[in-house]
């Protein structure tokens, strides 16, 4: 079954549970450049896809849009979402996400 189906429904429960009890998550710096964002992908990168806690922990993962003048920033924005499978597709995270969390690694 494909990233956004039922296999995948436990993980995005996990995530949800991770998120909602108040996990401290690395939501600075933000990534000014390629370099330091590159820097973060490279944390992700050797990470195993059971790692999911650690995964947020580094992306900075929250279940909340960010604001930046006035305006939310949120995964349905970034470059790396994918809408109907409510997937982050960014290859060094690639989890389930919602529409309206965001994570310092957000690209338009």
């Amino acid at each position: 079954m494909n990233a956004g189906g039922k296999d995948y429904d436990p993980q995005r429960q996990e995530l949800e549970g991770l998120l909602d009890s108040g996990l401290v998550t690395e939501q600075t710096p933000i990534p000014e450049d390629q370099n330091q964002f590159e820097q973060v992908a490279a944390r992700l990168r050797v990470l195993g896809p059971g790692d999911l806690r650690e995964k947020v922990v580094i992306a900075g993962l929250r279940n909340h849009p960010q604001s930046q003048n006035g305006e939310p920033i949120r995964c349905l924005e970034c470059m790396y979402y994918l809408k109907n499978r409510r997937w982050c597709d960014l290859p060094d995270l690639n989890i389930p996400v919602e529409a309206d969390w965001w994570c310092r690694l957000w690209r338009i």
